[in-house]
């Protein structure tokens, strides 16, 4: 990678990227679209997944005590200012999660050996790789299996996956036997077992991205944009006319 800023690339950047150069570096320069309620709802579901695998069933009538406390614990307190949720459109969306948990605790565990698990791999000067995986398993056969919960349709995971997949290499020295992607809301499920030669594509990847980025930060020149239903909810959008036209058509 040539050299340049500092950058700190996350499999949400990553996966942004792919969608709209654009909207990835505004990301990495701290400009981010606003908070939305299936984003909340998502982030506290998480919350809650990791609450149950790391300390057991939470009782039915604890459960708005648990989302409370989850919330109050973490960053989603601070989201729910911008969101302007009253207590009564709270309520609704603790049930709603309350849904995706009882959803959630009927899929298997065996094997289960750590949540949240986040890795953070320096890979260059200035160029670090984190990412933070929803939950590892121990598979039967020997190597780990790497899950990441969606709270809405399964879409395509496998770029996020992949690059969880060179994390784990680059912390362990060895390739997940499988990542895995489960929609808790509507029982979909991608899985696939990554290969080295896959791994080190999506590093190679990763290196282009950092010169495109770094290039067009040291010359001002603009990256590429492009529609698609991230658009919606982009900062970049009242300046995009490829964003304007996505959402007109997407309405």
């Amino acid at each position: 990678m040539a050299p340049g800023d500092a950058i700190r690339i996350s499999a949400t950047t990553y996966v942004t990227y792919r969608q709209c150069p654009a909207r990835a570096a505004a990301r990495l320069q701290g400009i981010y679209g606003p908070d939305t309620r299936p984003a909340f709802l998502g982030a506290l579901a998480h919350r809650v997944f990791s609450r149950h695998l790391t300390s057991g069933p939470i009782p039915s009538d604890e459960f708005v005590q648990a989302c409370r406390e989850e919330i109050g614990g973490s960053a989603l307190n601070n989201k729910l200012g911008g969101l302007e949720l009253r207590p009564s459109a709270l309520a609704a969306a603790i049930e709603e999660v309350r849904g995706l948990y009882e959803r959630f605790v009927k899929l298997p565990s065996e094997g289960f050996e750590g949540s949240e698990q986040t890795i953070d791999a320096a890979v260059g000067e200035g160029v670090d790789l984190v990412g933070t995986v929803d939950a590892v398993y121990r598979e039967d056969l020997g190597g780990h299996r790497l899950v990441d919960w969606k709270t809405g349709e399964l879409g395509d995971p496998e770029r996020q996956l992949r690059f969880y997949a060179l994390l784990w290499m680059l912390d362990r020295s060895e390739v997940p036997a499988y990542v895995e992607a489960v929609s808790v809301r509507t029982g979909e499920r991608y899985r696939s077992v990554p290969t080295t030669a896959e791994v080190e594509e999506v590093a190679a990847d990763i290196a282009d991205m950092v010169d495109a980025i770094r290039g067009s930060w040291a010359s001002g020149a603009d990256l590429d944009r492009a529609g698609g239903p991230w658009c919606r909810n982009c900062p970049l959008l009242d300046d995009c006319p490829e964003g304007t036209t996505a959402t007109e058509l997407l309405d």
